[in-house]
């Protein structure tokens, strides 16, 4: 796990993640047009904070505790896929 994973995990700590699972995907985006150096991720994260949250809502929580790192253009794109932990043992 590189520095910008580990600073992503950290800010997620907050939910009490049962699980996290973060694939690094910036090697498959470093030719595109309107890359500006930040990294493309994609999220898997599993903790009982979204019991009764939308996927939206899910979305918006996780947003908002890596909003600096959005802003800072550390990550470029996040694809999210955050389930309670009876989600994911459902699946």
């Amino acid at each position: 796990m590189n520095d910008i994973q580990t600073a992503i995990c950290i800010r997620l700590q907050s939910l009490q993640p049962k699980q996290v699972k973060l694939i690094d995907h910036t090697h498959l985006h470093a030719r595109h047009l309107h890359n500006n150096g930040g990294g493309h991720y994609h999220l898997t994260i599993v903790s009982d904070a979204f019991i009764h949250l939308s996927r939206v809502a899910r979305q918006r929580k996780i947003y908002q505790l890596l909003n600096d790192l959005f802003q800072q253009q550390i990550i470029h794109a996040l694809s999210i896929k955050a389930l309670t932990h009876s989600e994911y043992l459902a699946l």
